[in-house]
């Protein structure tokens, strides 16, 4: 399994992106600005999106991904998130008043996208690529994502806050390689990373003690121009962590 990184900062401007991961050509993990560095054929290619939760960043290409390819497609895109989450792209997104309802267009018996609800905690298999919805502790309904292949598995926090169920689902993976956690204001800004419920440094400091040993450790989603002190602030954590990178490829 080849999951690139389209997107994975707090925000845009000089060359960033939100937040979005390519799994092999047909897998959409998220959908924030990074899904518009591809091409329209690699965007005709995809067949699922996953979305963690309802945010701007991590949808915002959604509608548009849809409006450039749908038409060419013979199958619709499917879309997967819990519930929660699709209640709220239903009444707030496709509505036809910001975007229209792609699940009744060209006609509800053959539209261009199809919901398909997520159970928490229930492993999905996709062609032998299994993805689990883990949860998530933010500021709506939200959730993490476990990516198993044959040979090992990556897990996604999504947008989070500390809670017990990130380090539980880590920890009970045997074959877990790499783990990508955002962490999104330095200590400065705690009182706004709690607010939105985001990691800052001292909070994901204390719970990486919690994580097994022998696991590469990725920080995402920090936000524009606190990216290196962010990163020095986490030099206090008792792994090794690096900043995850636009562009960067893994195999699992």
């Amino acid at each position: 399994m080849r999951i690139e990184v389209l997107g994975c900062s707090g925000g845009i401007g000089d060359g960033r992106h939100t937040t979005s991961f390519l799994v092999d050509e047909d897998i959409l993990l998220d959908a924030g600005s990074g899904v518009t560095t591809l091409s329209l054929a690699a965007l005709a290619r995809i067949r699922h999106v996953f979305i963690t939760h309802s945010h701007l960043d991590h949808i915002l290409a959604l509608p548009l991904l849809l409006d450039s390819v749908a038409a060419h497609r013979n199958e619709p895109l499917v879309l997967h998130a819990i519930p929660e989450v699709l209640e709220i792209l239903k009444d707030h997104l496709f509505n036809w008043r910001i975007w229209p309802d792609f699940a009744r267009v060209p006609s509800p018996d053959a539209p261009f996208l199809r919901y398909a609800p997520l159970a928490m905690n229930a492993p999905l298999d996709l062609d032998g690529r299994q993805i689990t919805a883990i949860p998530a502790h933010h500021v709506v309904p939200a959730t993490g994502f476990l990516l198993r292949s044959a040979t090992g598995s990556w897990l996604f926090s999504g947008d989070t806050d500390a809670h017990p169920a990130l380090w539980d689902a880590a920890n009970a993976a045997p074959d877990l390689r790499h783990l990508l956690v955002e962490c999104s204001f330095v200590d400065a800004q705690k009182s706004i990373a709690h607010a939105s419920r985001h990691y800052h440094p001292a909070r994901l400091v204390a719970d990486l003690g919690k994580l097994k040993p022998g696991v590469e450790v990725w920080i995402s989603h920090l936000k524009p121009g606190g990216e290196a002190r962010i990163m020095e602030e986490l030099a206090a954590a008792p792994c090794p962590v690096a900043a995850l990178r636009q562009g960067q490829v893994f195999q699992v």
